[in-house]
């Protein structure tokens, strides 16, 4: 069992921050690794991406959005309430190197991702560039924290209420436009947009990182739920992953694959709901 001794709510309601106990998880896990969850003992294994973690008081933080019925079981979740199950930490160690400017762009709870792969470059030395963006501002998070990390912070909302109006990608081009150097991309958040961002990057020629979350169910590589093709193989988020190469990524195939369960996660929501 481990205790929640902090929750937050980000936005309005759907977006939550928990730090709950984990010690041994604390001690080991490295930015970009994940840890898979069970709620209560009936609950179904979800992989959620740890934003923070604090190894003096043993205690690591997730940032999620309620999106079903697991995630919707977490929010409900107060101070004090205990996970059941927790494994991790999950997926590669991420080997940080001194590549020169990183930018990373971040969309919706990706951010809380962006941030903790960002702290790691930036515990090597790297120039970081920030671009956080969100359909409005009310739902952008962790702009602050960004902020103070980044030697340079653009944010974006789709319907221009604020910063710049327009997707994470026109930040990018402002960026190219500006002639910029640019050694490494990373970017997380909804797959529609990492696609949009690796489509851009090639043709700059910038390498481009994508941290991926696909259906997963073990988190070891056994059920082969989270395969994804990245340039014509077949890896395993969980294992391989979850950092890719964007330009080998095929994510017409992994969008389609990732809506396989979205009506039947709708209807166990909405009958969760009900039965409150």
């Amino acid at each position: 069992m481990h205790t929640i001794i902090d929750r937050r709510e980000l936005t309005k309601g759907d977006m939550i921050s928990i730090t709950v106990e984990a010690p041994a998880i604390a001690k080991k896990i490295h930015p970009g690794q994940f840890v898979v969850l069970r709620v209560n003992e009936t609950g179904e294994r979800t992989p959620l991406t740890v934003a923070y973690k604090d190894e003096v008081h043993g205690t690591i933080t997730i940032i999620f959005q309620v999106l079903g019925k697991t995630t919707a079981m977490l929010a409900s979740l107060k101070i004090g309430d205990a996970i059941k199950d927790l494994v991790g930490p999950l997926g590669c160690d991420e080997r940080f190197t001194k590549v020169g400017t990183v930018v990373g762009i971040g969309g919706g709870s990706g951010i809380a991702v962006l941030h903790h792969i960002m702290q790691g470059y930036a515990e090597v030395g790297n120039t970081l560039i920030g671009i956080i963006g969100a359909r409005e501002k009310a739902l952008l998070i962790l702009e602050d924290e960004m902020e103070a990390l980044c030697e340079r912070l653009l944010v974006t909302t789709d319907d221009g209420s604020y910063g710049m109006h327009g997707l994470v990608t026109d930040a990018l081009s402002r960026l190219v436009e500006e002639q910029v150097h640019i050694d490494q991309v990373v970017a997380v958040g909804p797959l529609i947009m990492m696609r949009a961002v690796c489509e851009m990057t090639k043709l700059y020629e910038i390498p481009t990182l994508v941290s991926l979350n696909p259906i997963m169910v073990d988190g070891t590589g056994m059920c082969g739920g989270c395969r994804v093709t990245v340039g014509g193989e077949t890896k395993f988020a969980c294992v391989d992953g979850p950092h890719f190469d964007g330009h080998k990524v095929d994510f017409d195939e992994l969008m389609q694959r990732n809506m396989m369960y979205a009506r039947d996660e709708r209807t166990s929501l909405l009958t969760s709901i009900r039965a409150r």
